[in-house]
């Protein structure tokens, strides 16, 4: 069903320093081994081992490990962002080519670590017709997505600066739910993308969620952790052995 995925893996990290001062993000380790390699592992478990990962901080130390390790047994292309890092929208219009035809594909930041059943959620995707599916949780954070009582994205929240889009949010009861930070995604998006550069693709989905299906799978009975700062780690190796 789905059987390509993009791999986050460009950012500055900077919320993890000090590791993130000589090493990038996606190699931070947890129990002996890193991020990405977690990740591409976790990606195999639903059949998929086509993959893209794009690279900015320390591009060359993701390369040298994704070389040494053969991939960790899947094909994994490298998307280059030394020039300029683009953010999740922009990396992802980035490597558009990667997902040419029809297709579901998965999208997913290098930094966190789940074992949402994906299989299943790639499931729900198709069942729904949606163009986006977004993994979000009931957890607890400063932002939130909004989603109407079908499930269907409306609006996005700060809770702390107090900000809302759409401004006004459109009528109706509204449940917020904490985004994971991974997507499963129908290839008609990169026809919807207008904007350019560097940008998030929450911008992207606030866009067009008034006319577009976007779409929430809960998975707050599973396990999950943004692994962004030092202390998350530790956090981590607890969860994940």
């Amino acid at each position: 069903m789905v059987k390509k995925a993009m791999i986050l893996a460009a950012g500055l990290g900077s919320r993890l320093k000090p590791w993130t001062d000589n090493h990038p993000k996606a190699l931070a380790i947890v129990n002996g081994k890193s991020l990405l390699q977690r990740n591409v592992e976790y990606l195999q478990q639903y059949g998929i081992t086509d993959i893209i990962v794009n690279v900015h901080h320390f591009a060359e130390q993701v390369i040298d490990a994704i070389t040494i390790s053969k991939g960790w047994g899947s094909r994994i292309t490298i998307s280059d962002e030394t020039d300029e890092v683009l953010e999740t929208g922009g990396g992802l219009k980035k490597a558009a080519w990667f997902f040419e035809g029809p297709q579901n594909f998965v999208l997913m930041n290098a930094d966190v670590l789940t074992d949402l059943n994906l299989g299943q959620m790639a499931e729900r995707h198709v069942q729904c017709g949606a163009l986006a599916t977004l993994a979000v949780s009931d957890r607890e954070t400063s932002r939130y997505f909004l989603f109407d009582e079908q499930g269907r994205l409306s609006g996005w929240r700060n809770v702390k600066k107090g900000e809302e889009k759409p401004n006004p949010l459109p009528p109706g009861q509204l449940e917020q739910k904490a985004f994971s930070g991974l997507h499963v995604l129908s290839s008609n998006i990169f026809s919807l993308i207008q904007r350019s550069g560097k940008f998030s693709m929450v911008d992207v989905y606030l866009d067009i969620c008034a006319s577009q299906n976007i779409q929430c799978f809960d998975h707050s009975a599973s396990k999950f952790i943004d692994v962004g700062k030092p202390e998350s780690i530790a956090k981590a190796e607890a969860l994940f052995k």
